[in-house]
């Protein structure tokens, strides 16, 4: 009797006890968890040529752990959590095959679910073979992707992405990218609000690569308007597998294709002037901050043992009018 009396008497206790244990474990689990969430930071992030090496690729260039260094890539920028990100093109080797699209596919949820956007051009790799499922395919992902360019506004910051794979587009695909590109200039020079352009594609319009050449194409169709706006800063491009930096009248050129692809051996002789001859990363990626009056670009380097990222190369960008 004793004891049926004591157990009646000492439950309420209990239940209060235990009520009051998960009324604080509970929110203190959630102050804890808000804590740790690491806030965006004020970068934007460019990365291009993530693509896993081909088979064919391989018996030309030597390989290096590509497809951990790019599963690195994408945890590094995950870790950064940038304002946004963009993607220069050949995301994948192939962009008709789903199975090519798994790691990235899962990139991708971690960056919708960290609520950070994401915004691509399209490679030559994901027009391969078949351009049609490939261009699908690369769509579906990239579901904001206009395929004669568009403009992504990020405070005082514009940028102009567009579609150099003129092989792939009709003539008039390719007048109406044109046209459109030189009037959205030419509308951001006159918005007070932008403070500076950037445009950007996948072909480099400049590089030393060995395997691919500089793209005439992209200095015909995209460098007139680029040259003549007073807000064109900076453009960047990828397609070549290096880091480079090159300067023209007064504009900077980044080729950023450090990715994940196989790297590219660059010409010793006859070269362009390479700002960063000395800084050649395997695999890289680039961040772009905002300061008073200008853009700071930094280039984040996976280490050669692969033990980490590093801070590489860095330049500013200045830009005339003060950032608001």
């Amino acid at each position: 009797m004793v004891t049926i009396h004591q157990k009646k008497r000492n439950y309420p206790t209990a239940v209060l006890f235990l009520s009051c244990m998960i009324f604080i474990i509970f929110p203190m689990s959630k102050i804890i968890n808000a804590q740790e969430k690491k806030e965006k930071s004020e970068e934007i992030a460019f990365v291009s040529d993530t693509q896993a090496p081909m088979w064919i690729e391989s018996l030309l260039l030597k390989e290096d752990s590509n497809s951990k260094a790019t599963k690195m890539v994408f945890e590094n920028i995950l870790d950064l959590q940038p304002h946004a990100l963009f993607m220069m093109g050949d995301v994948v080797n192939l962009g008709f095959k789903e199975k090519r699209w798994q790691t990235v596919d899962t990139f991708l949820k971690e960056l919708s679910r960290d609520s950070i956007p994401v915004y691509a051009v399209l490679g030559n790799h994901e027009l391969m073979s078949r351009s049609g499922r490939g261009e699908i395919s690369f769509q579906q992902r990239f579901p904001g992707h206009i395929k004669t360019g568009y403009t992504v506004r990020i405070n005082s910051i514009a940028i102009v992405l567009l579609n150099s794979n003129f092989s792939s587009l009709t003539k008039e695909e390719v007048l109406k990218q044109k046209n459109w590109y030189e009037s959205e200039i030419k509308h951001l020079d006159q918005n007070d609000s932008v403070r500076v352009i950037i445009v950007g594609c996948h072909h480099s319009p400049f590089t030393n690569s060995k395997l691919v050449r500089s793209s005439g194409p992209v200095q015909i169709q995209f460098l007139p308007a680029f040259f003549s706006s007073p807000k064109c800063k900076l453009f960047v491009s990828g397609h070549a597998h290096a880091f480079e930096h090159f300067r023209r009248s007064g504009k900077d050129f980044v080729t950023i294709g450090g990715g994940g692809g196989l790297t590219h051996p660059l010409n010793k002789d006859n070269r362009m002037e390479d700002l960063c001859c000395e800084y050649k990363p395997a695999f890289h990626y680039i961040t772009v901050r905002v300061r008073e009056d200008s853009l700071h670009v930094l280039s984040h380097r996976l280490k050669h043992d692969f033990t980490g990222f590093e801070d590489g190369y860095n330049f500013n960008v200045k830009v005339d009018a003060a950032f608001k």
